[in-house]
């Protein structure tokens, strides 16, 4: 786990056509910095997740980028994935982690709630993702953390915290400086040119923590 502060990239729901060689453009633009890919797709059957996936993990291989399922571990078991991201209605932790075994990293959604991560890491999870720090087109939530959670989680945890939800270049650096392992990105990549995004996301991280 690096000091520095990471990029955690989350596909659109839309992951054909092109983008497979956007994703890859944007890891490239990323190197040594994202570290993280999240498949999120819904509405699929598991076959056509499975096919949608299939080019997408093997670019986050060939680029030593970890491939995170969203909600599924049957999917994440299937695909032998790196890790399993989970919301708090996608099963219980401890059962997911004797389904998984040790390898296998799971996340969880701890939205605004001190209590939920406590328990989340208490569980096994390897991460716990806090959000939505600021407005998202991706996904609502009427969960607003303050900067204050990640300091308070950043300085008495080990367990890494990712910071989800309406993330910009412009907006993310007060979320690095609180402690955030991981900005979780979407939109603000995806909705754009993926590379400049990126590489605007690579100057915020760069800077050291004061």
């Amino acid at each position: 786990m690096s000091d520095a502060c990471q990029l955690y990239l989350i596909s659109p729901l839309d992951v054909s056509g092109e983008f497979p060689r956007r994703l890859d453009r944007a890891l490239a633009a990323g190197e040594g910095f994202c570290t993280a890919f999240q498949f999120r797709v819904k509405d699929v059957d598991q076959h056509e997740a499975a096919r949608l996936a299939a080019p997408l993990q093997e670019i986050c291989a060939s680029r030593d980028v970890a491939f995170i399922v969203n909600d599924s571990v049957a999917l994440a078991r299937r695909l032998k994935a790196d890790g399993v991201h989970l919301g708090q209605a996608d099963g219980d932790m401890r059962a997911a982690r004797e389904e998984l075994g040790r390898e296998m990293q799971i996340g969880v959604t701890c939205h605004a709630s001190r209590h939920m991560a406590m328990e989340a890491g208490e569980g096994g999870a390897d991460y716990v993702a806090f959000g939505s720090f600021f407005p998202s087109e991706t996904k609502a939530s009427e969960h607003r953390p303050d900067l204050e959670l990640l300091e308070w989680w950043s300085t008495l945890f080990e367990i890494p915290c990712v910071a989800i939800g309406g993330i910009t270049p412009t907006n993310g650096r007060p979320l690095v400086e609180a402690g955030a392992d991981f900005l979780a990105v979407c939109g603000a990549v995806w909705n754009g040119d993926e590379v400049a995004a990126v590489k605007a996301f690579g100057d915020i991280l760069a800077k050291p923590r004061d």
